[in-house]
C-alpha cells in the first residue's frame, strides 16, 4: 500500500492527494495559457482565472459532497473542512467553477462561452490526472474483482494492483477508468477545436457530453456513489442504459436507495448540452466559431485581433 501522505514538515503533513489535484490544475492551466495566446490573451487572465476557479471547486466539491452526506457529518463538523481525507464530487466543483468564471470573465469583458471553449481541454486534463489522488487515497473504487483481473486481465501494473488490494479485497480501479477515458477525451477535444464548423460553446459542451458520458457508465461500478430513493421507474431506466457494463458488475448501493446521483446528473448534463447545441444552431443568430478573434467588450473600440493575436487590417 502506497502511503497517501508525501511528507510531512513538523505537524503538518502534505498528501498527496493534493500535489497530484494541484499538478493536473497547473498542468491544464499551461495547455488552456498556451491555447489563449493563439486568441491574443495574456497568460495572466488564465493564471487569475484559475485563481478565482480553483478554491471554487474544490468548496463547491465539498459542499456537494457533505451535502449528500449529511449524516456522516452533522455530528462532527470539524470533518467537513478535512479535504485531504477524501469526499469531493466533480459535478460540485464544476458548478462552482463555472460560477465563479461567469463573474470573472464578465468582470474583464469577455464573452464567457469563447473562454469556456478554451478552457475545456484543460478542464478534462486536471480531471484525467486528479483522479489519481483517489487512487493514493484507495478510494472511489468498484466493486470486488479478483487479482486475475486486474493482472491477467487488465494487465495492470504491480503498483496499482497492490493498491488495489484493500481490507482484504481487491477492487475495480474505476479511478483508472475514468483517467482514461478524460485521456480519450482530451485528444477527442484537441482534434474538435481545429474543425472549422465548430461554433462559440460547442468545444465545451462537447466536454460536458464527453465526460458525462463516461462518468454515468463508470458510477455504475462504483460503490461509494451518493445515492438517493427516487422512482422505480426511473432507476429501471438508469440501470437499463447502463446494462453494456454489466460485465463489471452492479456497483452496492446503500440501501434502500436506488438512484445514483451522478448517473441521474451526466443524464440531464447529455440531454442539455445537445439541446444547447442544437438551439444555438437553428434558431440563435449568434454564428461565432471557435477560430474566429476574441475580442473584450470593453476594447470593442480598437481593432480586433486575429487569431494569432495581431490587429486586423482596417478598411
Amino acid at each position: 500500500m502506497l502511503n497517501p501522505i508525501a511528507f510531512s514538515i513538523g505537524q503538518l503533513s502534505v498528501h498527496w492527494y493534493g500535489i497530484i489535484i494541484g499538478l493536473g490544475a497547473l498542468l491544464g492551466l499551461i495547455l488552456i495559457s498556451h491555447e489563449g495566446k493563439r486568441f491574443g490573451i495574456k497568460s495572466d487572465f488564465f493564471m487569475d482565472l484559475v485563481l478565482y476557479g480553483l478554491p471554487s471547486a474544490l468548496i463547491g466539491a465539498r459542499i456537494y459532497y457533505v451535502a449528500f452526506k449529511w449524516e456522516n457529518y452533522k455530528n462532527n463538523p470539524l470533518e467537513m473542512i478535512k479535504i485531504w481525507h477524501g469526499g469531493i464530487a466533480i459535478y460540485g466543483a464544476l458548478i462552482a467553477a463555472i460560477a465563479a468564471a461567469v463573474i470573472y470573465t464578465r468582470k474583464k469583458g469577455y464573452n464567457f462561452w469563447r473562454i469556456a471553449d478554451i478552457c475545456a481541454p484543460g478542464l478534462i486534463v486536471g480531471q484525467m490526472i486528479g483522479r489519481w489522488g483517489n487512487f493514493m487515497n484507495q478510494e472511489a473504487h468498484g466493486g470486488p474483482v479478483s487479482e486475475s483481473f486486474l493482472r491477467n486481465t487488465l494487465h495492470l501494473p504491480n503498483f496499482i494492483v497492490n493498491q488495489m488490494y484493500i481490507n482484504g479485497q481487491y477492487y475495480h480501479p474505476t479511478f483508472l477508468y475514468e483517467s482514461v477515458w478524460s485521456f480519450a477525451g482530451l485528444l477527442f477535444l484537441l482534434w474538435l477545436r481545429r474543425r472549422p464548423f465548430l461554433r462559440a460553446g460547442e468545444l465545451f459542451m462537447s466536454y460536458f457530453i464527453w465526460y458525462s458520458l463516461g462518468r454515468f457508465y463508470i458510477e455504475g461500478v462504483r460503490t461509494d456513489s451518493l445515492v438517493f430513493a427516487g422512482p422505480e421507474w426511473l432507476a429501471s431506466f438508469l440501470k437499463t442504459t447502463w446494462s453494456p457494463m454489466s460485465s463489471f458488475g452492479w456497483g452496492m448501493m446503500e440501501a434502500g436507495k436506488n438512484i445514483r446521483i451522478s448517473q441521474l446528473i451526466a443524464v440531464l448534463i447529455i440531454i442539455a448540452a445537445v439541446v444547447f447545441i442544437i438551439i444555438r444552431r437553428n434558431w440563435f443568430k449568434d454564428k461565432v466559431r471557435y477560430s474566429d478573434p476574441i475580442v473584450p467588450q470593453k476594447s470593442m473600440k480598437h481593432a480586433p485581433l486575429t487569431i494569432e493575436g495581431k490587429p486586423t487590417p482596417e478598411g
